[in-house]
């Protein structure tokens, strides 16, 4: 591989990898909220269990994401110094201010893990909710620099030079909001089917005692519930992103829907490959004039095709795939959700089918496969720029060498730090049992 392309893999292993840890230490805080809320309004000890397991789960997961976090701050520095050049200049804020969300996170969760028993109940919610709003904090303004790299704004170029530097227009920049509220969505959707998953999971294993059954039964349909209504609010949003692409990015737009001639009544096409060489989707199934509503609010709405852009400006075709399985695995976790919504409403009491409970199962890694998917979609899209349309990626790379050998080193140490956190997780639950918990 050549230079540009190592520094790319390493660097996006690398946040492959921190992108799980980060997002479910967004997802679980609001999911031991859930469960603490339910316990002190119904007193039922199942409750008050699951908000401490999971308090646990997160603060192992926690452990592993700092380190990770870290990592993927220095390889910035040292992969892309152009472009950390820039932050330093321009976009620093977010990095500032995001130490304050953490420390609030850190604080309140040091408070919950070892205070919760001796203190009021509202004092237990409120040091639960500031971990959640640390944890929100936190990816939001990381997510900002994230946003400013799709919309720059706050500063000029002269001569090569960075001039009229303005950070908090910078910070503002247009999908910062849009930007913020969809990762922070689509992470309490991921923290409620990872424990759906996981409780569908439990329900299947044989020697399941009654109690610990119920137990699991009742953090299935909490984390279904929520999960269904932010996978819901998650796709509303992935809505309005495609607006936002049409106005500030219509290339990308154009390789996710593979519109190659700029065109009205422009279609949505869904599956297929995007095919330069004929201009076309092959084998894809198209619905007429749908993306132009999607993205104009009309069916006449005009699309920009790619030949509107110099061809060494259109970014990888596989972007298309890439949309297409985002949208498929957020499709298929608000259909299951309905339907286990909907099968607990006509059927109380009655056990969900082994069927569905097995689809269950699947919505945790699911919901996993969708993050990585969508922020491949969104860094793969914007290529060939790191800021866009001011700072290519050539521009942007080190030319220092060894990026082979240390994409080695690094996935070996993923693989190693992923065991681990596996072996203490099942570690810890082996020495201290559901049952022995409920009793």
């Amino acid at each position: 591989m050549d230079h540009i392309l190592n520094a790319r893999w390493l660097f996006g292993t690398t946040m492959g990898f921190h992108i799980v840890f980060a997002t479910l230490g967004v997802g679980l805080p609001l999911m031991m909220i859930v469960a603490e809320l339910f316990y002190q309004k119904t007193k039922d000890r199942d409750y008050a269990v699951m908000a401490k397991r999971w308090t646990k789960s997160f603060a192992i997961l926690l452990g592993l994401g700092i380190p990770t976090g870290t990592i993927a701050a220095v390889q910035l520095s040292l992969l892309w110094p152009k472009f950390m050049e820039v932050v330093g200049k321009v976009i620093a804020l977010p990095f500032q201010l995001e130490i304050y969300a953490f420390f609030l996170e850190a604080l309140f969760m040091t408070i919950y893990v070892y205070a919760a028993d001796r203190i009021p109940p509202a004092l237990r919610i409120a040091s639960l909710f500031l971990v959640a709003v640390g944890a929100a904090l936190s990816a939001a303004l990381i997510t900002n620099v994230h946003a400013f790299q799709e919309t720059p704004q706050g500063f000029g170029v002269v001569n090569g030079e960075i001039v009229n530097v303005e950070p908090w227009e910078a910070f503002f920049n247009p999908i910062f909001f849009l930007s913020a509220y969809h990762v922070i969505t689509s992470a309490f959707m991921v923290g409620a089917f990872v424990i759906a998953s996981a409780a569908a999971w439990k329900m299947l294993r044989l020697k399941r005692t009654v109690r610990e059954y119920r137990y699991h039964q009742k953090a299935l349909m909490i984390s279904i519930i929520v999960g269904g209504i932010f996978s819901l609010l998650t796709a509303l949003n992935g809505h309005e992103s495609a607006v936002m692409l049409h106005t500030y990015q219509p290339e990308k737009l154009a390789a996710a829907e593979g519109i190659f001639n700029t065109t009205d009544y422009a279609p949505l096409a869904v599956g297929g490959i995007a095919d330069p060489e004929t201009e076309t989707v092959k084998w894809g199934f198209q619905i007429p004039g749908m993306l132009s509503i999607l993205t104009t609010g009309k069916p006449s709405g005009v699309i920009l095709g790619l030949n509107e852009f110099p061809r060494e400006e259109w970014p990888p075709l596989v972007t298309h795939i890439l949309f297409d399985l985002m949208v498929g695995v957020g499709t298929f976790l608000i259909f299951i959700s309905l339907i286990v919504i909907g099968f607990k409403l006509i059927k109380k009491h009655s056990n969900f089918p082994k069927w569905l409970i097995w689809g269950l199962v699947f919505t945790g890694p699911l919901s996993i496969i969708g993050i990585e998917l969508g922020w491949s979609f969104s860094e793969i899209g914007r290529q060939p720029w790191t800021i866009y349309r001011i700072m290519s990626t050539s521009e942007a790379v080190t030319y220092t060498g060894n990026m082979g050998l240390f994409f080695i080193i690094f996935t070996g140490l993923y693989v190693l730090l992923g065991l681990a956190v596996i072996f203490v997780l099942r570690y810890y639950f082996s020495r201290h049992t559901l049952i022995n918990e409920l009793e």
